[in-house]
């Protein structure tokens, strides 16, 4: 088992910064490569951005490329999504997602979830 939980969500202004965080605890969290996925009311669930269990390769979608940030910190068992430049359309709850086998935007592939954090830009 691994839990997860995120924190760092809030209320910014468009244009604004936010820093999203993924404490994970239980297995060894350096096994696992990490997803971060994002909801908005009334939408599926979307992919944002993932990592392999090393950091070494990230993935983005197209909608946060060049604006969103992912990293981790494995001796920290943290995974950070760095938000920068942010649109009203980012508004979502964000969720942080961990697999053995990462396939990046595939949210059936992650086994573990955290309970989200809710992002919400203002225009």
């Amino acid at each position: 088992q691994v839990q997860l939980v995120e924190s760092g969500g809030g209320l910014v202004q468009a244009g604004g910064s936010l820093r999203l965080s993924c404490a994970a605890s239980g297995r060894t969290f350096s096994n696992y490569g990490v997803g971060w996925f994002r909801q908005a009311p009334g939408k599926e669930r979307e992919f944002v951005a993932a990592l392999s269990w090393s950091g070494g390769t990230i993935f983005y979608a197209d909608s946060v490329k060049g604006r969103f940030t992912c990293s981790r910190d494995n001796a920290k068992n943290a995974v950070y999504l760095q938000m920068s430049s942010l649109k009203p359309e980012d508004t979502a709850v964000y969720y942080c997602a961990a697999s053995r086998t990462l396939i990046p935007g595939a949210s059936s592939n992650y086994a573990y979830w955290g309970q989200g954090t809710q992002v919400t830009v203002s225009s």
